[in-house]
């Protein structure tokens, strides 16, 4: 199997558009992709798009704008994890040879309120209040409340954290710091989760251009990111923990992979669908010791600054999570974390690996990305 790199990333902002096109939002982030990379549409083999809102064939209309060309543009749909799922199977289609350069692309445009899981969903999922995922990810905080004693206060601290992050990234949906008190005293959603610790519906579009890695020399225009190793899930029933049964697992298999171990991550992503999330989900993945992940966030140590900087750029709850688009906006941070592009949100001491970790339904994704 070959090596594959990301050549270039692009983001279009995060907002809530109503007076553009999922096209013309597909049109900014693959343009400042294609431009990032050095490389010509025309040499583009390839196209996978996720989405989940949008029509059918949305792909063809987003890609298409750039030339007929006849490549084969694939729709993805994996609820959140849609864009991930759409670069790392463009990744296994290089490394397996068929093509050289395939382009990735996420495009969502949402309304507002409350999402559920769509469609026929298991009559257990309903029954348990799982259907609706500010429920979910409460009934999570509050077991890891009731079990190593997490405070509301760090849950909120999450927020705060993640917004102050945010502020400093142009791509931002929301760029305005909170205080402890605004998050708290915040409208309860589904207690102990707060309106300011949830990410917001939004709309939006991202994309990348990957290679392999011994074709990349022809297009480099900036260094290089490896795909260095991945592992995906559709989810296995776990009593102590339903939604991210076995994560460490899934976890263990990318770290595998990429030949390295938890310790090795310099900056990570995770999937703050709502605050407390970045709370338990690194601990799953061995990024911070059992039950301790409401202190880091108190002590200071996932911040730009800290012992493990997480979601620098805002995560979903101040970047904004357009659900088809989330994933390879998360790829975009970790590419410009890796290459010291962040600007004011640039993590310090050169970070050289990078972990991703992105949720959606039926798919729950953890990868590992290196310069």
């Amino acid at each position: 199997m070959r090596e594959v790199v990301i050549l270039g990333v692009g983001l279009h902002k995060f907002e809530r558009f109503t007076d553009k096109t999922l096209v013309e939002l597909g049109e900014v982030a693959i343009s400042n992709a294609l431009k990032e990379s050095g490389v010509p549409f025309k040499d583009i083999e390839a196209a996978y798009v996720g989405h989940c809102y949008a029509a059918m064939g949305t792909g063809r209309s987003v890609v298409t704008q750039f030339g007929e060309t006849g490549i084969p543009i694939v729709n993805i749909e994996v609820a959140c994890s849609s864009a991930t799922q759409a670069l790392l199977r463009g990744a296994w289609e290089i490394a397996s040879g068929l093509y050289d350069v395939v382009l990735a692309v996420g495009v969502e445009k949402m309304g507002t309120g409350l999402i559920s899981m769509g469609g026929e969903t298991d009559r257990y999922i309903v029954e348990m209040g799982y259907m609706v995922m500010p429920a979910s990810y409460a009934m999570m905080a509050r077991r890891h409340m009731h079990d190593y004693g997490t405070t509301f206060e760090q849950l909120a601290m999450c927020s705060v954290k993640e917004h102050k992050n945010g502020a400093l990234n142009p791509y931002a949906q929301y760029q305005r710091e909170m205080t402890l008190e605004e998050v708290m005293n915040s409208r309860m959603i589904a207690d102990p989760i707060t309106l300011y610790m949830c990410s917001p519906t939004s709309s939006g579009a991202s994309a990348a251009v990957i290679c392999a890695k011994e074709k990349a020399k022809k297009y480099i225009s900036k260094k290089p990111i490896t795909i260095a190793g991945w592992a995906l899930s559709s989810g296995t029933y776990a009593r102590e923990a339903l939604e991210f049964g076995g994560m460490e697992e899934l976890a263990q298999k990318a770290y595998d992979r990429a030949g390295i171990g938890p310790q090795d991550i310099d900056v990570a992503q995770v999937h703050d669908a709502f605050s407390p999330g970045e709370i338990f989900i690194p601990e799953s993945l061995g990024l911070i010791p059992e039950g301790e992940g409401g202190r880091w966030i108190e002590e200071e140590k996932t911040e730009i600054n800290g012992v493990l900087p997480i979601n620098t750029d805002g995560g979903l709850v101040a970047r904004g999570h357009p659900v088809g688009a989330t994933g390879i906006a998360q790829v975009a941070e970790l590419v410009w974390q890796l290459r010291g592009e962040a600007g004011p949100r640039q993590v310090p001491g050169k970070p050289k690996v990078a972990l991703q970790h992105n949720a959606g339904i039926g798919g729950v994704i953890v990868s590992i990305y290196k310069r």
